[in-house]
């Protein structure tokens, strides 16, 4: 334990306790609601107490006294929410100059911020602290942020960086020179947390495999993995190599963490705590079944400046609903990320893109790949790597059988798969103009 964790720790509860202990709160309430789950009750009276506020203080919404349950309310995406934003902000908080900005790079499609108060950045706050709590962080450990960090855009200040006692940890080049660098600054600044886009560290991981780098010197007891999911094989490597587990979270940057995995869960757990999430259908706006491959649509209960009601940002997900002594849980069984990153075989079935990554991540030679499918029955594999080592004939009988065997595989020798504006790498693409219309692509 570092002597800057204990003492921000320290302080962090000082300055809350004059203010009457009220983040605390926050916090404790919103894991308790994490493990144990809500009443009906609860969430019942969140979103009716939501629904009341908004058809009277939102211009959008007050058009609509005829909507009087959530499903009424239409299904909103991002493009939605941006072509109707003065209407969608509430009355009240037009001229108050202390509202936050939750912004989203754009990485996938279009940039969007999203307004918020105080209370609401309060909640997403310790939500994350509350998702981090629950799986072993201490508040004032040291993390490690990994970001393709703009200066003037998204950098932070020396202050707030020496405050949280955070790294900026820069993945715009993820060469091996790039990923020696970060490995020598995980070291020598001794960052405890690793808070990490998926793909980052996938890239991290097999270069230190690679290497055969020795990590016994780190500090890191603890590693976040967000944005895209989670392959299986970067979950198995990082935990060989560290000797624990990797969180895996589900989220964005405009609401805050959704779902987090607990311990070593395969599912991750819904925050229903401040949120109300739906499944609906890929092809229309009805209920998806138990078990069925649908949309992630979220209100969030808690922006009262900037309302997000039935929010489809484009990820994919198997639910399942439990429950047990009077409350219920939410579990993402499945998530299959955005609808974009969703393919389909030569009969228009959906495929989960880790039949890609989990048939790749271990043929020799492959350093990145990108999957595109660019029509019905035609797709395109771009591999990055050593052409002499790379078996494409073993890479095409991997993944065929999934799409059946009219499928028309093109493979594509590139020197670089970029990585996003975000610091992502998309890995999954599809360019089909059939799925974009039957699904409702909104980038």
């Amino acid at each position: 334990m570092q002597t800057g964790e204990v003492l921000r720790r320290e302080v962090f509860n000082l300055l809350d306790a004059a203010k009457g202990g009220r983040l605390k709160k926050l916090k404790e309430v919103n894991k308790h609601e994490i493990v144990e789950g809500v009443t009906e009750d609860y969430m019942e009276r969140r979103v009716q107490t939501l629904l009341s506020y908004v058809k009277q203080h939102s211009p959008y919404y007050k058009e609509h006294p005829e909507w009087t349950k959530l499903e009424d309310f239409p299904v909103m995406t991002k493009g939605d929410f941006i072509e109707h934003y003065d209407e969608v902000l509430v009355d009240c908080v037009r001229e108050q100059g202390n509202l936050y900005r939750l912004s989203t790079s754009g990485s996938t499609g279009t940039p969007f911020t999203v307004l918020c108060d105080g209370d609401k950045m309060s909640r997403v706050n310790m939500n994350f602290i509350s998702c981090m709590e629950l799986n072993g962080f201490r508040m004032g450990m040291k993390r490690g942020e990994f970001r393709a960090w703009i200066k003037g855009k998204n950098t932070i200040s020396k202050w707030k960086s020496f405050k949280n006692n955070l790294i900026m940890v820069d993945i715009s080049n993820m060469g091996d020179e790039s990923l020696d660098k970060i490995c020598r600054d995980i070291e020598k600044k001794k960052i405890q947390v690793l808070v990490t886009y998926s793909s980052a560290l996938t890239a991290l991981t097999q270069y230190i495999r690679k290497t055969g780098r020795d990590i016994s010197r780190w500090s890191v007891e603890m590693v976040f993995s967000m944005g895209e999911a989670l392959p299986q094989e970067t979950y198995d490597l990082t935990k060989e190599l560290f000797g624990f587990f990797p969180v895996r979270s589900y989220g964005n940057n405009e609401n805050g963490f959704i779902a987090i995995q607990l311990d070593e869960d395969p599912e991750y757990t819904v925050d229903l705590y401040n949120f109300y999430p739906e499944i609906l259908k890929l092809d229309s706006d009805e209920p998806a079944e138990p078990g069925e491959l649908g949309r992630i649509v979220i209100t969030d209960l808690f922006n009262y400046a900037f309302p997000i009601l039935r929010y489809d940002n484009g990820d994919t997900a198997v639910a399942t609903r439990k429950e047990k002594n009077g409350r219920y849980k939410l579990y993402l069984d499945e998530l299959y990320g955005r609808r974009s990153d969703l393919i389909y075989d030569c009969e228009g079935k959906a495929v989960t893109p880790y039949i890609i990554t989990n048939n790749l991540w271990d043929i020799e030679g492959v350093k990145q790949y990108r999957f595109i499918q660019e029509d019905v029955k035609d797709y395109t594999i771009r591999l990055n790597g050593d052409p002499q080592k790379m078996n494409q004939e073993e890479i095409l009988g991997r993944i065929r059988p999934y799409l059946g065997e009219e499928a028309r595989i093109k493979v594509e020798l590139v020197d670089e798969i970029p990585v996003l504006a975000s610091g992502k790498r998309k890995y999954i693409e599809n360019r089909c103009e059939k799925y974009k219309n039957q699904t409702g692509f909104c980038g």
